[in-house]
C-alpha cells in the first residue's frame, strides 16, 4: 500500500494529465478554410454495345420456347466467330395473349403465347460489330445501340485527373493563404470524389427492318461521342498566421 503522500501525489498527477488531455481535445482551432477544386475532361467512348432480340408468338408455349432458343443459339454461334466481339444473353420473358369474349361468362381466354429474348454484343472494334450487327439483322431485330468507356480507359484517366485535382487544390489553398496574409497552411482534411461517366442515351432502332439497316450500314459513320469525367477535391486547411 502506498503512503498517503505518495498516493496523493499520484492522484494529483493523474488528474493533471486528464485535464491536460481534455484541454487539448477542446482547444479551439482557428483560421480554418473550406476549399473545393474540380478538374474535368471529355473522354471518347471506346466500347460499342448492341442489343438484338428475337420475338415470336405461338399457341404452343413449348414450341415457342424451342423456336426462340434455336434462333438465339444460332445467333450466338455466329457472333462467336467474329474476333473481338463478346456476346451474352440478355433478358428473356414470355406472356399470354388474351382475346376478349364478350357475353361469355368465362371472360378472357388465352389464345397464344408471346416470347421475347435478348442478345447483347460488345466490342471495341466498331467496324467489326457494325458489320456483324447488319448480318444478324437477317434473323433478329434491333433493340438498341449505345457506347461507353472501358474500365481500363476510365481508370487511366481517373488516375491522371486525381493528380490534377490535388494540384489544383494545393494551388487554391496557397492562393487563399496569401490572400489572408498567412505564412503557410496545414492540410486538415481532403476528400476526392469521382463524377461523370453517365451512360449516353441509347440509339433506338426498333422500327428499322433488317434489310434497311444493312443498306444503311454501308454508308453509316459510327460516332461514339464522349462522356465528361470529373474529379473534385474538397478539403479544409488551417492557415498559419505570422
Amino acid at each position: 500500500m502506498l503512503p498517503l503522500s505518495r498516493f496523493a501525489t499520484a492522484l494529483l498527477f493523474s488528474a493533471t494529465t486528464l485535464l491536460s488531455v481534455s484541454a487539448m481535445a477542446e482547444e479551439p482551432r482557428y483560421n480554418h478554410i473550406a476549399l473545393r477544386a474540380e478538374v474535368n475532361q471529355e473522354i471518347a467512348h471506346d466500347l460499342m454495345h448492341v442489343t438484338l432480340y428475337s420475338e415470336a408468338q405461338d399457341s404452343d408455349p413449348a414450341a415457342l420456347a424451342a423456336q426462340i432458343s434455336q434462333t438465339l443459339n444460332a445467333s450466338i454461334a455466329q457472333a462467336r466467330t467474329v474476333k473481338g466481339v463478346s456476346v451474352s444473353s440478355g433478358s428473356r420473358n414470355s406472356y399470354p395473349v388474351y382475346s376478349e369474349n364478350k357475353g361469355d361468362d368465362k371472360g378472357q381466354q388465352i389464345t397464344a403465347w408471346r416470347e421475347r429474348a435478348e442478345l447483347r454484343l460488345e466490342s471495341a472494334d466498331f467496324s467489326a460489330l457494325s458489320k456483324l450487327t447488319g448480318d444478324m439483322l437477317q434473323t433478329l431485330k434491333m433493340g438498341g445501340m449505345n457506347f461507353s468507356i472501358a474500365s481500363d480507359t476510365r481508370k487511366t484517366h481517373e488516375d491522371a485527373l486525381l493528380k490534377a485535382a490535388v494540384a489544383a487544390f494545393k494551388a487554391r489553398a496557397q492562393l487563399a493563404t496569401e490572400a489572408l496574409g498567412g505564412s503557410g497552411y496545414k492540410l486538415v482534411s481532403l476528400n476526392l470524389n469521382t463524377g461523370g461517366f453517365q451512360p449516353p442515351m441509347p440509339m433506338r432502332m426498333q422500327s428499322m427492318k433488317g434489310a434497311a439497316m444493312m443498306d444503311a450500314a454501308v454508308t453509316l459513320e459510327i460516332e461514339a461521342g464522349t462522356s465528361q469525367v470529373s474529379i473534385s477535391a474538397d478539403g479544409v486547411i488551417e492557415v498559419q498566421m505570422p
